[in-house]
C-alpha cells in the first residue's frame, strides 16, 4: 500500500479501526498521522496520534499493552484504515479488553450471536466496574483462592458427569467450567486471543507441549 494514496483529514489525520486478529472484535478507535503511520510500518507496532495530548502515542510504551501489525487495510475511499493486531494486553487504558466493553446503548434480543469473546469481555466488565449483587464481581472480591477453589470444582463435576454418562448433565458442567475457567484468566490477565496464540503455535491433535508417553 503506497502512502501517498491515502486521504488524510484537513488535520492531517486519519482514523485506524483497531481489530484482534483472532477474534475480529473492535479495540479501539485511534487516529494516525503520516509520521505515526510510517513509525507503524517500520517497528510493526501499532503508533498513534494523540488528538489529546497533541503528539505521537506508541501503543503500549508506558502499559507494555503493545499491539502487533499483522495486517493494515484502508477502506474504499482511502480516508479510513483497519489495523488487525495480535495484543499483548488489555487496549483499553481502563484495562479492559476492548473499549467497546459498556453496557450497549440498543441491543437487538434473540439473535444467537454468543461469543466466548463477548463472554470474556462482559466478565472482565465485572472486574473493572463492579455490579452489586453480581457472582462475576463477588468471585473477582474474594480473590485467587475462591476463584481457584471454584475450578477445581467444576473439574470434578465435569469429570463425575462423564462418568455418569449424563450428556445433558456434562454439557452444563462443562459449561460452568468454562465460564470459571474465563473467569480465572481475567483475573490473571489473560486473553482468549493469547490462549488461540499458544494452541495455533502447536499441533495440538497429535502432540502436547508436555508430552505423555505412548502405551
Amino acid at each position: 500500500m503506497n502512502i501517498d494514496s491515502l486521504k488524510f483529514g484537513p488535520d492531517g489525520l486519519i482514523p485506524v479501526i483497531v481489530q484482534d486478529f483472532y477474534t475480529k472484535r473492535v479495540l479501539t478507535l485511534a487516529y494516525m498521522n503520516r509520521e505515526s503511520l510510517e513509525i507503524t510500518l517500520k517497528e510493526k507496532k501499532t503508533c498513534f496520534f494523540s488528538r489529546s495530548r497533541q503528539k505521537l502515542w506508541r501503543k503500549g510504551e508506558t502499559s507494555g499493552n503493545f499491539q502487533q501489525i499483522v495486517r493494515l487495510v484502508p477502506d474504499c475511499d482511502y480516508d479510513a484504515l483497519i489495523a488487525e493486531v495480535i495484543k499483548d494486553g488489555p487496549a483499553c487504558h481502563l484495562g479492559s479488553d476492548s473499549c467497546f466493553d459498556k453496557e450497549p446503548i440498543y441491543e437487538r434480543e434473540n439473535l444467537g450471536d454468543f461469543s466466548l469473546e463477548d463472554l470474556y469481555a462482559l466478565i472482565q466488565g465485572r472486574k473493572t466496574e463492579k455490579k452489586e449483587g453480581s457472582y462475576t464481581t463477588y468471585l473477582f472480591e474474594k480473590g485467587d483462592d475462591k476463584i481457584l477453589k471454584k475450578v477445581g470444582e467444576e473439574c470434578t463435576e465435569v469429570i463425575i458427569a462423564a462418568k455418569n454418562n449424563d450428556n445433558a448433565e456434562l454439557r452444563f458442567e462443562i459449561s460452568d467450567l468454562c465460564y470459571h475457567i474465563l473467569v480465572m484468566m481475567a483475573q490473571k490477565g489473560i486473553t482468549i486471543s493469547q490462549i488461540k496464540e499458544e494452541l495455533a503455535s502447536r499441533h495440538v491433535v497429535d502432540k502436547k507441549v508436555k508430552q505423555e508417553k505412548m502405551q
